[in-house]
């Protein structure tokens, strides 16, 4: 799990989203408003939502793709209950909760690591 939560304004253009996902090498962004997250925007949601559907980029809002509402993991669930979780809902990213608090996102990548040093 990454504990760096990286997110984006919902008014912030897919071309800068996608950006910051390139800069900061992640394959997703918790959207925020004011002290609260909305949504998530995934590069599945810039693919499939952004560019397939022939958006401009340079003045589509994050908010207008995003996927809302956020899927979540409680912390102290088990690594096979978030796979099992990311599977069911055919998602690459969960945002992890302590506290009904967002602490983090685990993405597939880190699941795949965890599994192969696991086993």
């Amino acid at each position: 799990m990454n504990r760096e939560v990286k997110s984006v304004a919902p008014d912030l253009t897919l071309l800068d989203a996608a950006r910051r996902m390139r800069d900061d090498r992640v394959g997703s962004l918790l959207v925020r408003r004011g002290d609260e997250y909305v949504g998530i925007l995934s590069e599945s949601d810039l693919v499939r939502r952004g560019m397939a559907e022939e958006r401009n980029l340079s003045t589509t809002t994050v908010e207008s793709v995003m996927t809302k509402p956020i899927i979540t993991i409680d912390v102290k669930q088990t690594a096979d209950d978030a796979n099992a979780l990311m599977s069911e809902k055919a998602i690459r990213h969960l945002a992890v909760t302590e506290n009904n608090r967002i602490v983090g996102v685990l993405s597939v990548r880190d699941l795949l690591i965890y599994f192969k040093n696991r086993f």
